[in-house]
């Protein structure tokens, strides 16, 4: 039989076998794959039956928690544990004249053990968690010596460097080499300088503390396990499997699985942040930055990620089509996207096209292609002689944001061309090609130039507009207009007599007769309505303008999730992976006593409800691998929802927030 391990208890667990345990100690424990707590390296034996992932997997303990770097100094607001980095690894030989703190115990500390659920661990298990997953705490590996064919590979310093010298992929555990490996596969006399301090059991304990390390690094660039782990995130939320009659079916041979997430769709900023509110803060899965991009070089620990000098006028040369890399320092190879040999990346705003015309501060992406004479000219701006072409650059953007694969035909004049994503390579080296004579020109996606004070200027103007609009026309008829906030949302306790609460307390007992219901609210968020609105009309259109398929739905929750789900929406990254059995998305239920075994109990031992109106729109059986609805039989068009059977739906998982209105909230016994 299976159990149930929460949260504490599974990252307990792993911390107490120096980070990282066989899945088959697990003894049956089931539990949902978390990319904040666990990361995963699929192991290679044969999937046993009543096992989630193969017994010879390695799970390794994660967070985001970090030591503070600001040294021998007060700083406000820290997110970091004040924590001497010598007592992290063994011993401080400074002891008492130590300016850094040695204490786990202090108030700033325990709050932020407590934030993170981190305080059930002992101080050796959180030592042991920390070192590895900051990469302050342990000696960078020399990239260079593990490249070229000297004693010391490419590196310089020889002997006197101050890195680590061993063979890289021997700590990642995947050497082809073996005994036969021209570098170091030892800690040592050379290398164990590096680790002056460490206790004798972490000096023992090196190979597998870079292994975690590498593990979790590793999974951030690929999420580990997607596609045969059944997310359980124990949040006593939705429930991540169904009885054995409800398991999922394979989709129709022409619905092929959806591609894992893209690094654009992992780093993309916050767009609530910008705004200056994002209820999830530290919880939020988007990257926090006060801008709509952000460049970042690799370091040479190939793990952290710096931010460039002189980002705006970075970005500025970016948005010229023309420009292969900035006249100025820092001078990025836009075209191979590196900094001195070093990996560039540039962190986004989602595209516009994603989003509601309301929506600020997204990344307009604009589509240009090359004259004979070197100019850059943009799709859809009619150029001296020529006719206009069919495409413009929205049109190309809507395609790139749904099939990355794809190619696209159109028309300019009498002449026919396609338009290739990628190269014959594989690379994204864009190009047209005419198809009558077959000659190639270059294609380049740039984004329309924002600078830091543009960004102030949308936000004031933003904040003026709202003010001065009247939204009381777009929201329902049965809203107390009264009560319209021009930003965030309003809670409203309803009586009795209100007909939408009689109906949700029908809906809600319809399962549960026996609950107590203390108050049933309704979340009064203008901003959100118009956007579910706009996707409401969205799916009207591609569906030939009939009605959409829309569904009250319940979702429990915890207490803490309840104010960033009415500002914000659910995100399933947040507010519980419920289980990924049928899909990487939100998940929802037709009945509430399934939600209930999943909502947690708040203060006074309340219960907390979501009831959402839902688009559920056309739906198939889902699958643990997807990250969006697969698509229809014979189409490139995709299916708007999952569930978990097509004949008696009672699961619902929702890929776009957008399909979501968190319209109601239930608190009950």
């Amino acid at each position: 039989n299976l159990c149930v391990c929460d949260r504490a208890t599974l990252v307990e667990d792993v911390c107490s076998t120096t980070g990282c345990m066989v899945s088959l100690e697990m003894h049956g424990a089931l539990f949902l794959f978390d990319d904040g707590i666990i990361a995963i390296r699929e192991g290679k034996e044969e999937l046993t039956s009543g096992y989630l992932i193969r017994p010879d997997s390695l799970v390794v303990a994660k967070t985001s928690l970090r030591l503070c770097q600001v040294k021998a100094r007060p700083c406000n607001q820290c997110d970091g544990l004040h924590l001497c980095r010598y007592i992290v690894g063994g011993s401080c030989t400074f002891g008492d004249r130590c300016k850094n703190p040695h204490s786990l115990t202090s108030h700033h500390n325990s709050r932020l053990l407590r934030r993170h659920g981190l305080h059930v661990l002992t101080e050796k298990q959180l030592l042991q968690l920390l070192m590895q997953n900051d990469p302050y705490l342990l000696p960078e590996v020399c990239p260079h010596y593990n490249k070229g064919d000297g004693l010391f590979g490419s590196c310089k310093y020889a002997a006197t460097c101050k890195k680590l010298h061993v063979c890289l992929h021997f700590l990642q555990g995947d050497c082809k080499f073996g005994s036969s490996c021209k570098r170091k596969h030892t800690f040592d006399q050379q290398a164990l300088k590096l680790f002056q301090g460490f206790s004798e059991e972490n000096i023992q304990n090196l190979y597998k503390i870079y292994r975690n390390k590498f593990i979790i690094t590793g999974q951030q660039e690929k999420p580990a396990a997607a596609s045969v782990l059944p997310e359980v995130r124990i949040s006593h939320q939705q429930p991540s499997r169904e009885p054995s009659q409800n398991k999922p079916q394979s989709p129709t041979k022409s619905a092929s699985p959806p591609k894992p997430l893209t690094d654009a769709e992992r780093n993309e900023i916050c767009l609530f942040f910008i705004r200056r509110h994002c209820s999830f803060k530290e919880k939020c899965s988007r990257v926090h930055w006060h801008l709509p991009y952000r460049w970042q070089v690799l370091d040479q620990d190939g793990v952290t990620w710096k931010d460039l000098v002189n980002m705006e006028e970075v970005e500025k040369a970016f948005c010229d089509p023309s420009c292969s890399a900035p006249k100025s320092e820092p001078c990025v190879d836009f075209k191979t996207m590196t900094f001195e040999g070093s990996q560039v990346r540039r962190l986004s705003t989602t595209s516009s096209v994603s989003k509601p015309p309301h929506f600020i501060l997204t990344t307009e992406w604009l589509w240009y292609w090359k004259e004979n004479d070197g100019r850059w000219v943009e799709y859809g701006q009619q150029t001296k002689g020529s006719e206009d072409p069919s495409v413009t650059s929205q049109t190309l953007e809507n395609v790139y944001m749904a099939d990355r694969e794809t190619e696209i035909s159109f028309q300019a004049g009498k002449q026919k061309y396609v338009l290739h994503f990628k190269d014959a390579a594989g690379t994204q080296q864009m190009y047209q090609q005419n198809v009558q004579y077959q000659t190639k020109r270059d294609v380049r996606r740039r984004p329309r130039f924002v600078s830091a004070q543009d960004v102030e200027a949308k936000l004031k103007s933003e904040t003026s507009h709202t003010a001065n609009s009247s939204i009381v026309e777009n929201v329902p008829p049965h809203w107390d207009k009264t009560a319209l906030p021009d930003l965030g949302y309003k809670r409203l306790v309803l009586s009795k007599p209100a007909a939408d609460y009689n109906m949700i307390e029908m809906l809600f007992k319809r399962t549960l007769p026996n609950a107590n219901i203390e108050s049933i609210q309704r979340i009064q968020n203008p901003s959100l309505w118009k956007v579910f609105q706009w996707q409401k009309e969205q799916m009207q259109k591609r569906n030939g303008g009939k009605l959409v398929n829309q569904q009250y739905l319940f979702h429990g929750t915890e207490e803490s999730l309840v104010d960033a789900i009415c500002e914000q929406n659910f995100d399933w990254r947040m507010c519980g992976v419920h289980g990924t059995a049928y899909g990487k998305g939100s998940y929802f239920a037709r009945d509430a006593t399934y939600s209930d075994r999943y909502s947690r109990v708040g203060g006074g031992q309340t219960k907390n409800m979501f009831v959402a109106l839902v688009l559920v729109g056309e739906y198939t059986t889902g699958s643990s691998s997807y990250v969006r609805p697969p698509p229809k039989a014979g189409s490139k068009a995709l299916y708007d929802s999952c569930v978990n059977s097509t004949s008696n739906p009672t699961i619902y998982v929702i890929f776009e927030k957008q399909q979501i209105y968190p319209e109601y909230l239930i608190k009950y016994r």
